[in-house]
């Protein structure tokens, strides 16, 4: 069996949404939101990673959010800065600022719309990992991006001392067998989707990087926790416990049905950076009576 790498990033790591008031960041509601995620026992936090809706944030905007995260969270646990863009000038603009503003790692998505090709890739990364020197986390989300991230790409940037994991976002189990395989567990494996983690965590993936432990962080650490220490039983109760709701929260492009969920919950404005709007029809009625079900209301 392959051995699984411990690095700095871990565990039960939540990617923040950004919350909105009135078409501004609500600087209140994030803060409040950090302060539940640690007492609930997380142990991490990506700040404007697709979650947090990066895509359409202002440059300044943008390390305001990580800045304010860093600012919050006190060093009480690793702050992961969302960093990715599709032009490898802008990505390293934003890793500097990143590590300026303090924040403990970058989470580095591959580019999208343009599909580099493996070389290009393998560059785009180095290239940003370069320039900013932080801890990183490399991100394959090709159902977002039209870019896949291979494992064979994977392993040759884990060669890097910077490069300290990967978020695989792919829903592909045989995937996270691949990449600890031929990384030889030099960098941790981190699932990518709220639907993988347990059975990542089976194979030898040490962490998630999980988009329903902004509504219930405690679950995703109880799992994670679970997992780590080998309780089998629990971690599988917690898994069947979420799929409902991971299962409603993903019906529409996410955080729109997140957000009204955490709205309902009273933890924010139900409120998007367009072209993602609000929540409409009858999945807003089933993510209420499925909370209901899970006492979150």
């Amino acid at each position: 069996m392959v051995a699984s790498a411990q690095g700095p990033f871990e565990g039960a790591i939540t990617a923040l949404v950004t919350p909105f008031r009135d078409g501004r960041v609500d600087d209140a509601a994030l803060t409040a939101l950090v302060e539940e995620q640690l007492a609930a026992g997380i142990d991490g936090l990506v700040a404007v990673g697709t979650t947090g809706e990066s895509a359409t944030l202002s440059f300044d905007e943008h390390v305001h959010v990580v800045g304010h995260v860093v600012r919050t969270v006190r060093r009480r646990v690793p702050v992961i800065a969302g960093a990715g863009s599709n032009a490898t000038v802008e990505a390293i603009e934003l890793a500097r600022a990143a590590r300026e503003v303090g924040a403990d790692g970058l989470l580095l998505v591959t580019p999208y719309y343009n599909k580099p090709n493996q070389l290009g890739l393998e560059r785009h990364f180095r290239a940003v990992i370069e320039a900013a020197r932080l801890p990183t986390v490399l991100y394959n989300v090709p159902g977002r991006t039209g870019c896949d991230l291979l494992p064979a790409t994977v392993a040759r940037l884990a060669e890097l001392p910077e490069v300290v994991a990967i978020k695989d976002a792919t829903g592909n189990l045989v995937r996270g067998t691949q990449l600890l395989a031929q990384t030889g567990g030099r960098i941790t494996l981190l699932s990518g989707d709220d639907f993988t983690a347990m059975p990542l965590y089976a194979i030898g993936a040490r962490g998630v990087i999980s988009v329903i432990s902004n509504l219930a962080p405690a679950w995703m650490a109880e799992m994670w926790d679970a997992a780590r220490t080998g309780d089998w039983v629990r971690a599988r109760e917690l898994h069947f416990l979420i799929q409902p709701l991971v299962e409603l929260l993903f019906a529409e492009p996410s955080p729109i049905p997140l957000k009204y969920a955490m709205a309902l919950a009273g933890k924010l404005a139900d409120e998007l950076r367009p072209p993602l709007y609000p929540l409409e029809g009858p999945l807003r009625e089933q993510l209420r009576a499925a909370m209901v079900e899970a006492k979150l209301l």
